[in-house]
């Protein structure tokens, strides 16, 4: 008990806040060891397929089942009369905006089958169980359906335009909000008296997410018990199992959510889909537990997409380029229902995020919310906030290049700066902390921006374009939620972190287990991760919004607080000691100004091997606290692209990319610096390649990846990954997020370098995806 370590020899400091550890679970996924859903078995389990609309709009005058009940090793097959009765709820989106004057935003019902209509290819209208996946499949596909083909209509403008095909009889013109925000009178006048007006239409790609893992769940049921449980990738356990448990029309505590790893999600998977309804009712008639596997071409039609939006972009500027007003009008297509985030993406988070880090005074936002024959829309890597970022600096360089005034000259006259700090922006957010001229000026630098002109002789040598773009970017976070903060002191001699958000990929383990060694001193390597089993949690906000080392790790800092106060307790105890003389410091209990000590983990011990406490004293160090909600966090940064284009023949290469980021506290600069990687090759992907194609009759024509470009390891450049950080002040660990920054980063700067490279050719702007082709027809198109 008086074993004494020095400061410079604890280990905690070797594996605290600060340090680049390798991700825990590295070893376990690299030897194929990882447990995702599809990797489980259940005892008797049945295996279930789904019957798809072919179609994207009709009526359904009928479902015969007839000749898939016949077939070799079918259980049953559920349709939506099945589920009428049960009790089962809707499939609801969770926000909710007044429209333009104060009316209700339309909310259409969603059931987990389809009923008197279909509404998009995929929607789903029958179930099949069989006792294998291959015979349910083959079952699903003999299901008969009688369909009463509408026309369809799938882009959002068209939606809206008179006589469009109607979707739902309570939705009038297929407008779900007229969505509005800002002063439109104090706008028009400062765009009446600005000096310089630019205007843009941009259109920011549909994406469908193709997550490594596809969706899988097996359902069960207690009959003993009257209680589900449902195997599934999510993005939280505690908060999926309160919507599943509404989804069902049981309480809270009748259901029981288990995530094992999870291979990506980027927002998708955060949702309640009406496949899980459907098995989890299967599993409770046919008592016994019910598996389902997505297929990878079905996962196409059946996951939730994200982005589809298109606005007209405008910016008012006085003579020397000083931004006066912002002006965002435009539509958001919802899809055929509304997905649980609804219209937020194209709304709120287009106000939030197209500020930036600029002092823009006033801002406008007008968006038409439509729903459309096509898969619904949700949220994905960023869920608005890159696409917001991507307006504005569009705008910008738009300008700069009318006003004859230089790109970094435009930002830097608008820009921020940390005396004016805290900046409230017109949009109502509050900056707290940054420097942003400073952390321009450093990603200038390290871009090289004076030795470009030397680049783009020698690519004009060669035959080449060359371009480049600025792409600063200030995110508005998802604001951290209540969030448990579980710290238990296990027999096996181990500690366990039990907290509400969920690692899909970001790899948690680590900078979790680095903010507790920090402040307990527990040794790294015996740390371990709950997060996946809802019945472990009396919190969770999930993890989205890059908002989990703000929330778990101020859980888990404010939770360490509570273990020392109950150690200070128990050691003053065990060393005969006052508590008002232990002091806590390295990991362990002394007694101030003596070397009389205990180390935590030894305390910990004492505790299980029964140390005769008096009846005041806790019994144990465990902790289970839940940190209280938070403000959301300002992440910002600015990344610069240089590409190279082929005149002959549309191609673009990433030459250089250079990225400069302000998170605040960096828990883990490698894993946050992967964070980047992983943001910036998706925004690549959306910016060059990545597009969703549906026909006249609303068929998905980029069904499978021959026909979905998805970006690959040659088509990006090596990265330079710089952090400037300011912490934070607005929560304990100082940090401000970074899960979706790359997306916000990338989007910009490659697309203003391409239109950099393209302008000698007369282009202004290009959309997204800038393929080959897109290109080779901008060049030619003045020719």
């Amino acid at each position: 008990m008086n074993m004494r370590v020095s400061q410079a020899e604890h280990p905690a400091r070797r594996a605290g806040i600060g340090q680049s550890l390798p991700r825990n679970e590295d070893a376990v996924l690299l030897r194929g060891e990882g447990r995702y859903t599809d990797d489980l078995s259940l005892e008797g389990q049945l295996h279930a397929a789904f019957v798809r609309s072919p179609h994207a709009h009709g009526v359904i005058r009928g479902i015969d089942t007839a000749a898939a009940a016949a077939m070799k090793g079918v259980v049953a097959i559920y349709t939506a009369a099945d589920l009428e009765g049960q009790g089962y709820g809707l499939l609801k989106c969770q926000v909710d905006l007044p429209s333009r004057g104060g009316s209700a935003m339309k909310r259409p019902e969603r059931k987990a089958l389809a009923t008197g209509k279909v509404r998009f290819v995929g929607d789903p209208v029958a179930m099949v169980v069989a006792r294998t996946a291959l015979q349910a499949r083959d079952a699903a596909e003999a299901v008969a359906l009688d369909i009463d083909i509408l026309p369809a209509v799938t882009s959002v403008e068209a939606a809206l335009a008179p006589g469009a095909p109607q979707l739902f009889d309570d939705v009038p013109g297929n407008l779900i909000l007229d969505y509005h925000f800002g002063d439109a009178e104090k706008v028009a006048a400062a765009f009446a008296g600005a000096a310089h007006v630019t205007r843009v239409r941009i259109v920011n790609n549909r994406i469908i997410v193709n997550p490594m893992e596809p969706r899988a769940a097996i359902a069960d049921y207690d009959r003993k018990a009257k209680r589900y449980t449902l195997h599934a990738p999510s993005q939280g356990a505690f908060g999926m199992r309160n919507n599943l448990a509404a989804a069902m029309g049981v309480p809270q505590e009748r259901m029981h959510l288990l995530t094992g790893h999870v291979g990506g999600s980027f927002g998708m998977k955060a949702a309640v889909f009406p496949e899980y309804i459907v098995l989890l009712h299967a599993a409770r008639l046919l008592k016994k537990p019910v598996k389902w596997t997505d297929q990878r071409s079905e996962s196409f039609v059946s996951d939730h997409h994200g982005r589809d939006m298109v606005f007209e972009a405008e910016l008012a500027l006085d003579a020397r380029g000083r931004f006066l007003a912002t002006r965002f009008t435009g539509f958001g297509n919802m899809g055929g229902y509304l997905s649980p985030p609804g219209p937020m993406m194209a709304t709120l988070n287009i106000g939030k995020n197209s500020v930036g880090m600029y002092r823009t005074p006033l801002i406008e936002v007008q968006t038409r919310c439509a729903v459309t024959n096509t898969v619904p829309i949700a949220a994905y890597r960023g869920a608005g906030r890159p696409e917001g970022n991507y307006l504005m600096e569009r705008l910008i360089d738009t300008a700069a290049r009318e006003m004859g005034i230089d790109r970094a000259v435009i930002r830097r006259r608008n820009l921020i700066g940390p005396r004016q700090l805290p900046w409230k922006t017109p949009i109502g957010t509050v900056y707290d902390s940054g420097d942003f001229p400073a952390l321009f000026a450093r990603a200038l630098a390290a871009a090289d921006w004076k030795g470009y002109p030397a680049r783009e002789r020698s690519s004009r040598k060669a035959g080449k374009l060359r371009g480049r773009g600025i792409g600063c970017y200030l995110e508005v976070t998802a604001p951290p939620g209540n969030e448990m903060g579980g710290i238990h002191f296990e027999p096996d001699g181990t500690v366990t972190i039990v907290t509400g958000t969920l690692d899909y990929g970001q790899g948690h383990w680590t900078p979790f287990a680095q903010v507790l060694t920090s402040r307990l001193g527990v040794p790294f390597d015996r740390i371990r991760l709950v997060q996946g089993d809802s019945d472990r949690l009396i919190a969770g906000g999930g993890t989205g919004g890059s908002k989990s080392i703000m929330a778990s790790g101020s859980a888990i800092i404010e939770a360490s607080e509570r273990v020392i106060e109950k150690g200070r307790l128990l050691s003053a105890h065990l060393l005969e000691a006052a508590v008002a003389d232990i002091e806590f410091a390295d990991g362990r209990f002394r007694i101030a100004g003596t070397d009389r000590s205990i180390g935590i983990m030894e305390l910990a011990e004492s505790l299980r091997a029964g140390a005769g406490l008096p009846g005041d004293l806790p019994r144990t160090l465990d902790v289970d606290h839940v940190f209280k909600a938070a403000p959301p966090a300002y992440p910002n940064g600015c990344h610069i692209a240089e590409v190279e284009i082929d005149p002959e023949t549309g191609r673009v290469e990433i030459a250089r990319y250079v990225m400069v980021n302000d998170f605040g506290v960096l828990v883990n600069p490698m894993i946050v610096e992967g964070q980047l990687h992983g943001g910036v090759v998706q925004g690549i992907g959306q910016a060059l390649c990545e597009m969703t194609t549906y026909d006249e009759a609303g068929q998905l024509i980029t069904g499978s990846y021959m026909d979905y470009a998805m970006p690959r390891a040659a088509d990006v450049p090596f990265f330079s990954f710089i952090s400037q950080g300011v912490p934070t002040r607005l929560n304990p660990v100082g940090a401000k997020g970074c899960g979706e920054a790359g997306c916000a980063g990338s989007l910009p700067s490659v697309m203003n370098a391409l239109v950099d490279a393209l302008a000698p050719h007369g282009v202004r702007h290009i959309d997204m995806p800038a393929t080959p082709q897109a290109i080779w027809r901008a060049i030619h198109a003045r020719a």
